[in-house]
Order: C-alpha cells, then structure tokens, then sequence
C-alpha cells in the first residue's frame, strides 16, 4: 500500500513533532513549586550522589531511550544527514511510546566521526536507562556498538539486534510450516551492512550450518577484495563450501533468501534453483528485492516482506523492539546479548497459534495487545538468567505491568 505525499506531509505539518515532553505531576500554587523544582529537589539529588542507583527511584532515566543517529543510513533513503532524519527518528519514538510506553527521545547529532558519536553517547548517558544506535551506516554502527558495550546501560542498534530478532522469529515459524530443521539448512543473506551482518551472526549462533552473506561486489570470502573489517571477519564463518561469485552462485540449492539490499535485486529465476519449499524474505524497504507475486510465481513457498502494509507476512522490527527495550528498562539491565535477543524472538514466534500457522500467516497481528507484554517478560526474566539485570523480578510480573501500561489504564493513573 503506498502512502499520498501530500496526507503525509500535512500530517507531519499539523503535528508539529510526532512526540513531546508532559509533565507527571501539577503545579498550582508556591508549594508544589517549591517541592518540584530547586528546593525540593535536593533532596533526591543528595540521595542519588550518595548513591547512584537511586536515580532509577527518583527520576525518569528508567523509562527513558535516547535514539541517536547521524542520518547516515536511514531507511530506504540513505545517507540524508541529521536534519533530514529527524522525522524519521520521531517516528521511531512515536512507536516506542505507542508499543511499550518508552519515552524515547530522537538525537540526530552532527557529526559522521564514529569517536565523537561515542563520545556523546558516553557523555548523555546518565540520563537515560538505554541507548538506541539508530540508522548509523556500517561499519560505523557496529564500531560504535561495541564500543560502548562498558557502559552501565544496554546499548544495541535495532537495525541489528531488532532485524536479527524479528527475521529469527519468522524463520522458527516458516521452518515449522515446512517441515524443515534449523541445524539442515543453506541461508543466503544478500546485504552486509548492519542488518545482514545481525542476522547472519545470530543464525550462526543458533547452529544453522550453511551461512552465505553477500555484499555489493557478490560472495564475502577470500576471493572478494571489497570488504570492511566487520565483513572480513563474518566471511571466516560463512560460506563453508567457499563458493564465488554472486547471488546466482550463491542462491543455488539453499534453503532460504534473506533480502536486506535494495529494489529489485533478486530475479525470480533465482528462486527456481533453490530447495523444494523455499523460504523468501525480501526486506528491503520501502521497495523489496522482489514482489509476492513474482516469488509466489517462480514457486516460493513462503514470502515475507519488512513492509507493515506487506499483503503476505509483514514482518517489521516493530514485533521487537518496543518489548525488547521494556524488560531490559524494567529489570534495569546493564547489557543485551544473543541469548535474550533468542528469548525475544521465541515470544514472537510464540505467539502463532499453531494450529493457524500456515504459508501467510507466520507472525502475530501487529496490533495484537500480547507480543509486547510477552517480549519484555520474556526479555526480562533472559536478562536475570544472563546475569545482566539489576533489579531481578518474580516470572509475570513485567508481563502484568507491561500490559498495565499499555492497556489497562495504567498511563490514566499515573
């Protein structure tokens, strides 16, 4: 479904910002002013250099995201700068508040150099209970990403953990429809920047054999010259039958196709060499590598499309990311790893009523009122396993808040 520019524009025009700032409590006379700001703020501020854990208690840090991107790799658009990425990261933090009640605030900064990035993120961060590295092109991403992985907060990138994420937990359900196992199959990802780089390390992870990732000039390994350093490294643990060339090579006789390039990029010819029930993710976005129509015409068993609009599974990060962000906030995590990304993604997948799990049909409504409550419990309760939480809680109760706050008249409450 395409969008009118000119109702999107208005909208944007009307709105004036997708997201704003409110204030949780009244002031009506010289009291609650005095309380709320300078005087009686000394309090908790004398409390929480005594000890800084009691920020969480006495503030909003833990309910709060800072989306910090340089406007390099935005999607579908490219590298458009900071100015021109700022409705794009409301956006982002419209679906936050939206999905999982996070106040995240949009930081388009201007600056390309990956150590000042890292530098900002270091220095904001007191203020906020996590970080989201949005929309900043590869390798930087990744760079920026490790780099501030000592920080007290979780800091991921949702072009990589969320896609990594969301495509796991299609592919756990497509591979349940057509009788296939994750340990026997042959994946090929054309895309190595942030997103295809996520996805093919956490399907390694979870014992998928076969890997081939592809970047722009064909096949990561030996024999291609153009890859970064992040590339370099991923091609020692793919392509073990050291195949050559590009997609045509390397789409021969797999399993499954994970689209994470640009328009138009997979012939639907290429999908005639592949297994009997294969598996189509086409992710692209706005445009995918191929329409449904013409992967369901070469014989694909199974199409999915990052598009929310998409006619066959529509499979967005939107299935993640809210929930991801809600239990790493409400235990307090210090971290994110592939283990509570795997716990993520199974609460997705779980959420398919099997007995309805069918070809079209791989992933829960968008708007369903359970994956988000499910994805931070199960998020939550990974992180305490994984030793990263902070405040540990009883199994269910972030479910039951989750879903509180979302939709249960939580926010009327408060």
């Amino acid at each position: 479904m395409s969008v009118d520019r000119q109702k999107a524009l208005e909208l944007h025009r009307r709105a004036r910002g997708k997201v704003k700032t409110y204030p949780t409590i009244n002031i009506r006379n010289e009291d609650d002013l005095a309380i709320a700001y300078a005087q009686g703020s000394i309090y908790p501020a004398l409390e929480i250099q005594e000890d800084h854990d009691r920020i969480y208690e006495y503030t909003g840090r833990g309910n709060r995201l800072a989306i910090i991107s340089d406007g390099t790799a935005v999607l579908g658009m490219g590298n458009i700068g900071p100015h021109a990425a700022l409705p794009v990261m409301e956006g982002k933090s419209l679906l936050f508040k939206n999905f999982g009640d996070i106040s995240a605030i949009p930081m388009c900064i201007e600056t390309h150099k990956t150590d000042e990035i890292i530098e900002f993120a270091r220095h904001i961060a007191p203020s906020f209970g996590a970080i989201d590295i949005e929309d900043i092109s590869s390798p930087a991403t990744f760079d920026i990403v490790k780099a501030l992985q000592s920080i007290e907060i979780p800091v991921f990138s949702d072009d990589q953990q969320g896609t990594a994420a969301v495509v796991l937990a299609a592919l756990t359900n497509a591979l349940t429809v057509v009788g296939k196992k994750t340990t026997e199959i042959k994946v090929v990802i054309q895309g190595a920047g942030a997103a295809g780089i996520a996805v093919a390390d956490i399907l390694l992870y979870v014992g998928v054999p076969n890997v081939i990732v592809l970047n722009s000039k064909g096949i990561l390994g030996a024999n291609n010259p153009f890859m970064n350093h992040i590339q370099q490294d991923l091609s020692k643990r793919t392509n073990p039958e050291n195949l050559r060339g590009g997609l045509e090579e390397a789409i021969k006789g797999s399993d499954v196709y994970v689209g994470l390039s640009s328009r138009g990029t997979l012939p639907p010819s290429f999908i005639k060499t592949m297994n009997k029930s294969s598996i189509i993710f086409a992710l692209s976005m706005p445009t995918p590598e191929i329409t449904c129509e013409e992967a369901e015409a070469a014989g694909a068993s199974i199409i999915a499309m990052g598009l929310t609009t998409a006619a066959y599974n529509a499979m967005p990060n939107l299935y993640i990311y809210p929930g991801l962000v809600r239990g790493l906030l409400d235990v307090r995590a210090t971290g994110l790893n592939k283990n509570i990304l795997i716990a993520a993604a199974q609460a997705v997948a779980s959420e398919v009523d099997k007995r309805r799990m069918n070809e079209r049909h791989l992933l829960p409504d968008l708007f369903s009122d359970e994956t988000a409550p499910r994805v931070a419990e199960a998020v939550a309760q990974a992180a305490i396993t994984e030793g990263l939480a902070r405040k540990p809680v009883p199994p269910k109760k972030i479910y039951d808040d989750t879903w509180q706050r979302l939709f249960g008249g939580y926010l009327l409450r408060m």
